[in-house]
């Protein structure tokens, strides 16, 4: 433990004395906790450190009292030389909120956390971080003296399982001891924390494995070459001799030790290059059953893990904006005299979004916002409801639409004969309606900000953020703390949750923190919907072939006008409105894939597994439909139609097999159903097993076969096919947002039904082995569950659902 830590900050000294009891302080406000240093080194030490001060040059810190480590907290390294610090064994830490108590708490084990730095200097220092993927295990890792090893996690934690998924790259590597492992959220820094796929740091597209796999191991494989490497130095002896298991670093001749005796010379190590992974025959973590356990479990079912709505910072003002209840108004004039009287409101402000209520807790601002009496000019807002969209959706999918994708000659074999079968999908508007509603939490002081909430894509939020205050982006820290699910919600191209907790901060001033609360109706008619969308289907079958396929597609575009255009548009089309519907799995001689981009005043984002909620399950139940056709089994139909497509058919197969396809008896009145989607480099096939109950389909077993690479957690994989299993379910037989003259309709539960716990059916799961390289789960195992009930419907002589969802208008 170091003897003595300076305490770099513009937090309060309350904040910094509450460590004092492990060790000896001085806070940067120049009166120290403790009587650690004399005056004139207070003043000279503070001098030297502050931004454009004296650089701590080898000079300088030779001139220093015995320093342990320097913890910055909101601030940058402007003025201290890293280089110098390090030849000192002086671990420099940056890293706001929880991350640095733990840094704290961990005492000299932050060595291996030396600097998490988000401002424009440690972008530069750490260059070579942006042109290359960065694995130093000192952005990732925290160990602990008590040789706990914390893991930053770059991807956010919303229940789809990455702080266990990170950790256990990590642990598998480092030969940790899973009893060892934590994690925790990486801080805001797009050099160093950047998702590899997407170029910024962010959370999406089932990616947080998928672009994470090998970095993570190559962090644990450094980490664990750099304690070597200590230990080697330490012990006087060849570093090849030295071992490492459960977390304990030993050597022949008897000598051992754990991570954190070792951690600050392991610091001074150089970071491997491209350090030795394991073959996967050797793995004792990754892919294992029963190896390691949830680590946010505990703190989630004991309550101890913080939610924004958890935040409760001496001085913070609850803030509720009444918005437009039609996309695209605007305040003409609003009266908050009666809002004003209610006890504990303190403001009432005009924001661009609305107005917005300040108060000493929700109830007052919920109070008060009711009682606001606004006029809303509707001039430029969407005005027309469900049924009209779809009547002028039905219009345009009668012509051809910009080309997608085209082989062969459709028209043509269409012209030529054979039977011509034509269906029309119909698709609604789908809230996320994750448990915890949109919310977030900003502490602006003028000259500084610190925001903490669930942010998904923390890189242009914080951009955002800094750019609504006036403030440089170094002078803003965004902390990620835990989110109570997602779907896509929070995963935002218009950043408009923090732009208007940016807006909210600065309508009232610098000085008292927000929290800026979405209620659950708030959330539900607050738009960044799931698209409505139309398929209009056409093939041919002759001589018991399907020779003829188009799909015309009629939607809006999620991404047109946001800052992640450029990489999804293709000639001006949005490919998320018509992925998996260009490239089915299907042999198919002709096929033409066309889109109708429609432009519609809601605002509409990614929904968990984005186009392939309704292109999976036009695709799965057309095919179907022509399989039936033509006489031919539903798998092997299939099959014979993926001489091309090996995983596929491997996952087709696996879930055949797994329920018995063939040979299985069913009761009287049960039918079933199969479909097969692959969606973000995932392939899933599902089996779904239904009767017919007095208002509607019951499910009462599902088998699901999932191939998605590498199987790192196999038990998060099951989960997530299971919840992805039970959300499609509800979805497809209850969920819509319709629009009332531009109005959406559906406020909470109890219209916007989702599925009971009775309903849940049965699941079984096979995950299918495999050595490629792993891809994501937390999407994948939606698509194939609607497809698979309505073809199990039509096994029953039931009309295929062609306009979801199935049951409308059941409430709860």
């Amino acid at each position: 433990m170091p003897d003595k830590v300076l305490i770099y900050s513009r937090l309060p000294k309350s904040l910094t004395q509450r460590f004092a009891d492990r060790f000896e302080l001085l806070d940067s406000g120049g009166k120290p906790a403790h009587e650690v240093f004399p005056a004139d080194e207070v003043a000279r030490i503070r001098a030297l450190i502050t931004a454009g001060g004296t650089p701590l040059g080898a000079v300088d810190m030779d001139r220093l009292p015995a320093l342990g480590a320097i913890v910055c907290y909101g601030t940058g390294y402007d003025g201290v030389d890293l280089k110098a610090a390090a030849a000192r064994n002086i671990a420099v830490a940056h890293s706001p909120g929880a991350n640095a108590a733990a840094l704290l708490k961990a005492g000299a084990g932050l060595v291996l956390a030396t600097y998490v730095a988000r401002n424009g200097v440690a972008y530069a220092q750490d260059g070579a971080a942006a042109k290359s993927v960065n694995i130093a295990p000192n952005t990732f890792l925290v160990i602990g003296q008590d040789d706990t090893v914390t893991v930053l996690c770059k991807h956010i934690e919303f229940g789809q399982g990455p702080f266990t998924g990170m950790a256990t790259l990590v642990a598998e590597e480092l030969d940790a001891d899973w009893s060892q492992m934590r994690a925790d959220h990486a801080p805001s820094n797009p050099v160093l924390y950047k998702n590899l796929l997407f170029g910024v740091q962010g959370t999406g597209g089932s990616s947080a494995i998928a672009n994470s796999y090998e970095q993570m191991r190559k962090v644990g494989a450094a980490a664990r070459a750099m304690l070597v490497a200590a230990a080697a130095d330490e012990w006087k002896v060849p570093a090849e001799e030295i071992t490492v298991d459960k977390g304990i670093v030993r050597h022949p001749s008897g000598k051992q030790s754990g991570f954190g005796a070792l951690a600050a010379k392991a610091m001074q190590q150089p970071v491997p290059a491209n350090p030795q992974l394991k073959d996967p025959s050797a793995f004792k973590l990754i892919g294992k059953e029963g190896a390691v356990t949830r680590l946010d479990s505990v703190a989630k079912s004991n309550g101890s893990a913080e939610y924004t709505l958890d935040i409760k910072d001496p001085g913070t003002l609850t803030v509720l904006v009444a918005r437009s209840p039609r996309f695209g108004g605007k305040v003409a004039s609003f009266d908050a005299s009666a809002a004003k009287a209610v006890p504990g409101v303190v403001d009432v402000k005009e924001v661009p979004n609305g107005v917005a209520v300040y108060a000493e807790g929700f109830w007052p601002a919920k109070t008060a916002r009711d009682l606001l009496e606004i006029s809303w000019d509707d001039s430029k807002a969407e005005t027309r409801g469900t049924a009209q969209l779809l009547e002028e959706f039905r219009a345009r999918a009668k012509k051809q639409g910009a080309l997608v994708k085209q082989e062969g000659d459709v028209d043509a074999e269409i012209a030529r004969g054979g039977r011509l079968i034509e269906t029309e999908f119909v698709f609604p508007y789908l809230a996320h309606a994750p448990m915890e509603p949109i919310n977030a939490f900003i502490h602006w002081k003028g000259d500084t900000a610190s925001a903490r909430y669930g942010s998904q894509f923390p890189t242009p939020d914080h951009a955002v953020i800094a750019q609504v205050l006036g403030l440089d982006i170094a002078k803003v820290d965004l902390k990620t703390i835990l989110a109570g699910g997602s779907f896509g919600r929070r995963a935002q191209q218009s950043t408009h949750v923090a732009t208007e907790l940016a807006q909210v901060a600065k309508a009232i001033g610098p000085g008292r923190p927000v929290k800026l609360v979405w209620t659950r109706e708030d959330d539900m008619r607050g738009g960044y919907y799931r698209p409505f969308s139309l398929h209009r289907m056409r093939g041919v079958v002759r001589d018991g072939k399907i020779v003829a396929w188009s799909d015309t597609i009629v939607g809006q575009s999620i991404m047109k006008g946001s800052p992640f255009e450029a990489m999804t548009m293709k000639n001006g089309l949005d490919s998320t409105a018509y992925e998996g519907s260009n490239e089915i799995p299907y042999q198919v001689p002709n096929f033409r894939c066309d889109l109708h981009q429609v432009d519609v005043g809601v605002p509409v984002l990614w929904w968990r597994s984005v186009g392939h909620t309704h292109t999976g399950y036009a695709v799965e139940a057309f095919v179907d439909q022509l399989l039936e056709a033509a006489g031919q089994d539903p798998v092997e139909g299939r099959l014979a139609m993926m001489a091309d497509k090996p995983r596929h058919a491997g996952v087709l197969k696996a879930v055949a097999e797994l329920a018995d396809w063939k040979g299985a008896k069913l009761e009287a009145g049960r039918a079933r159903g199969v479909a097969v989607v692959e969606s973000f480099n995932t392939y899933v096939a599902q089996v779904v097993e239904l009767s017919m109950g007095a208002d509607g389909p019951v499910v009462h077993k599902v088998w699901c076969a999932v191939d998605c690479g590498v199987a790192v957690n196999p038990d998060i994989i099951r989960a997530q096919m299971e919840g992805g299993i039970g959300f499609a379910l509800g979805h497809i037989l209850y969920a819509q947002q319709p629009l009332d003259e531009g109005r959406p309709v559906s406020g909470n539960f109890d219209t916007y039904r989702s599925l009971r716990i009775h309903e849940m059916p049965q699941i079984e799961v096979a995950i299918v082995p495999s050595a490629e390289k792993p891809s994501g789960v937390g999407e994948p195992g939606v698509p194939p569950l609607g497809p698979a009930v309505a073809n199990a419907m039509a096994r029953l002589g039931l009309p295929r659902p062609t306009q979801l969802p199935i049951r409308p208008g059941d409430t709860a």
